[in-house]
């Protein structure tokens, strides 16, 4: 991709592969980077500090700001609604680049409102997975097992994405992320402490 042109970095991958964790490594690894923003977004889920930092909203209040406009995307998964802010599409519109957790079902629409998209889709050995569903205390054991089952989802043919393993530390993740984004996009390297 040409270093100027702006972008949307979709993270994606099955519950408990680490999405936010990762995204909260880069945070202070890319804040000093002005073209990249980490999008917070709208969900009709209680922030509860174990999940995303997100807009948390009661369906009726994210359906007004959905008729608002506030939102570029807007989807519904696991009996959640969520929306990416429409300040994220103003962003790429003018060259930046605009890392969040995705959803593979919405890879789609994303793609289709922000023009240019890349997908990071992070594996995690099933066996890691299962023990870190487990580990949230946030699902019954049939959750976990159906969570396991969409692991395989598979991602929209045509997207162009890449895959990083998470199954590590985050740290190594995290250098394989970084380096793909200093490729893509020409940012500069961080400086270590």
């Amino acid at each position: 991709m040409n270093a100027g042109q702006g972008c949307f970095v979709a993270v994606v991958g099955p519950s408990g592969s680490g999405k936010d964790t990762l995204i909260n490594w880069l945070k202070p690894k890319l804040e000093s980077e002005g073209r990249v923003i980490f999008v917070r977004r709208a969900v009709t889920r209680d922030a509860d500090g174990a999940t995303e930092d997100h807009d948390a909203l009661d369906r009726e209040a994210f359906a007004a700001e959905e008729e608002a406009g506030r939102y570029a995307v807007c989807w519904e998964a696991h009996g959640l609604r969520y929306g990416i802010p429409a300040g994220a599409l103003h962003h790429v519109e003018k060259g930046g680049i605009a890392i969040a957790n995705g959803s593979r079902r919405a890879l789609g629409d994303i793609e289709t409102v922000f023009g240019k998209l890349l997908v990071v889709s992070l594996t995690v050995d099933r066996d890691v997975l299962a023990r870190r569903l487990a580990g949230r205390g946030r699902e019954t054991a049939e959750d976990i097992a159906n969570r396991l089952a969409r692991s395989d989802e598979a991602l929209p043919a045509d997207c162009r994405r890449v895959e990083i393993d998470n199954t590590g530390p985050v740290e190594k993740a995290g250098d394989a992320f970084l380096k793909l984004l200093q490729s893509e996009f020409g940012l500069t390297p961080p400086v270590s402490a």
